[in-house]
């Protein structure tokens, strides 16, 4: 049974993948049925009856002719779900749980139908194809609830990450980290972390599942011929996102808008948003199960594709494709809805249009077999001309840099001032980290020569460590 703080831990989080409140025992009692019967089909969850939309603690009755018929209701589900139902009184008021397990007997039905979570909503699976394709799939659809029995939390987990998921959720600090562990459903009755939770908060995944990582390519051209760069980025998916919005937003033509005395506003030639919601659909709804292939984002002259692993899920007709939601990682799924990476269900790729739409860009391609893509097309360029501008401008460009460093430095530049000078001078997001690599000296050396620089007035940094940008000073 649950506590009392531990309802208002749950109260406090409010709802999720894993938890329902209502504020009283709706008339049609079948929809509390319909609701455990989605949780037991999924990762298991709690249902709590006294509590409002804006989780207050409101207290609820429900007389024994109530809780008789709910009872009965609950043994519509078949195969037979042992729930736990009670009351426990919360600083005075009444409210009513029901704990629902992870199902060892998926799928579960209610009169002959399946019920499935979709984020915040249930939904129903009628068609014959579909209940065909739950029964077939539903001993490997949900990967991330898998145990990981590899996994350390006392060395493996990044709690840095979790503090900062927590923040993001805006769940109290006073809740002890293994109580949200536990409200989160992230650990399995015998204590072992699930796949999800190893994907989402371990410091690194990869090392035990080796292909969830995002690979991202540039290439030069039209084509696969030619590699300009290739970064594998790893860890927590959430450090994999913020990674790869970094270097695609190095790729990319970016150009800023001033707007009266407020700050000047960054504006991509695709939307950012387009790729957020590309990549975290790719994160949330990759098959992990597939070993031999990772999520990739591939830059090109004319487009963008990124792809990952599994097509459109058998649950999503193509005619529904971008109206419904299926998430083959419903915990993975939860967590970014947690913290708003991911909003309405099924309204992602709406958004995608919308936002090349409204900066007049050319609609979005799908591929939604074996491997799922979308292409965005690039503002149209002449390769050639492209090739030209680029072999005329960056050099005129560096040269003249070249002799105003001459003339202007306080000081002699020596030949690894000048290297990071001209990696900057073509890309003014490149990292330290590549820098020494590219300069062939360690990381300190790259941080001590960008001092200097820096102190000589030859070189400044604009914004924060992670999202800013290098630049050339004077120009």
């Amino acid at each position: 049974m649950l506590t009392p703080e531990e309802i208002e831990s749950i109260v406090s989080q409010g709802e999720g993948y894993n938890a329902e409140l209502k504020v009283r025992l709706p008339s049609k009692i079948k929809e509390v049925t319909e609701e455990v019967c989605a949780f037991a089909n999924a990762a298991g969850g709690i249902l709590l009856i006294g509590v409002d939309d804006n989780n207050v603690i409101k207290g609820a009755e429900i007389n024994n002719q109530k809780r008789s018929a709910l009872q009965n209701s609950l043994r519509e589900i078949t195969p037979a779900l042992n729930c736990n139902f009670y009351d426990v009184s919360v600083k005075g008021k009444t409210v009513w749980v029901i704990e629902v397990p992870t199902g060892t007997q998926k799928p579960y039905t209610v009169s002959g139908a399946i019920y499935v979570c979709q984020g915040p909503n249930t939904q129903k699976i009628t068609s014959v194809e579909g209940m065909r394709d739950f029964f077939q799939q539903s001993d490997r659809i949900y990967f991330d609830e898998g145990p990981c029995h590899q996994f350390d939390s006392s060395k493996d987990l990044d709690w840095m990450e979790f503090a900062t998921f927590r923040e993001d959720a805006g769940i109290t600090s006073g809740i002890p980290d293994e109580q949200v562990i536990n409200n989160l459903k992230l650990t399995l009755p015998d204590g072992s972390f699930k796949n999800g939770t190893v994907l989402f908060f371990g410091k690194s995944p990869e090392s035990i599942f080796e292909k969830a990582v995002i690979r991202c390519l540039l290439f030069d051209g039209l084509t696969k011929t030619s590699i300009l760069d290739d970064k594998v980025f790893g860890g927590p998916l959430m450090q994999q996102y913020r990674q790869t919005i970094q270097w695609i937003k190095g790729k990319l033509d970016v150009r800023y808008q001033i707007e009266g005395s407020g700050p000047r506003k960054e504006v991509w030639e695709i939307p950012e948003i387009v790729f957020k919601e590309a990549i975290i659909n790719a994160l949330s709804h990759r098959d992990y199960y597939d070993k031999g292939g990772r999520t990739t984002v591939e830059v090109f002259e004319d487009r963008v594709e990124i792809s990952n692993p599994g097509g459109l899920v058998s649950a999503i007709k193509p005619s529904e494709f971008g109206f419904k939601s299926h998430s083959r990682n419903p915990l993975i799924f939860g967590l970014f809805e947690r913290i708003d990476m991911v909003e309405q269900v099924g309204s992602g790729i709406s958004r995608i249009r919308e936002s090349l739409k409204s900066q007049g860009l050319a609609d979005p391609e799908f591929k939604i077999e074996g491997i799922f893509t979308v292409l965005l097309k690039r503002q149209s360029k002449s390769s050639e001309k492209s090739s030209e501008k680029s072999s005329e401008k960056v050099p005129l460009k560096w040269e003249t840099y070249k002799t105003l460093i001459k003339e202007k430095a306080p000081f002699k530049v020596n030949k690894s001032q000048w290297e990071i000078l001209k990696m900057i001078a073509g890309n003014n997001q490149v990292t330290i980290q590549e820098m020494a690599e590219k300069a062939e000296i360690s990381t300190r050396a790259v941080e001590k020569n960008l001092e200097k620089l820096k102190t000589g007035k030859l070189l400044d940094r604009k914004g924060s460590d992670i999202s800013g940008y290098w630049e050339l000073l004077p120009d």
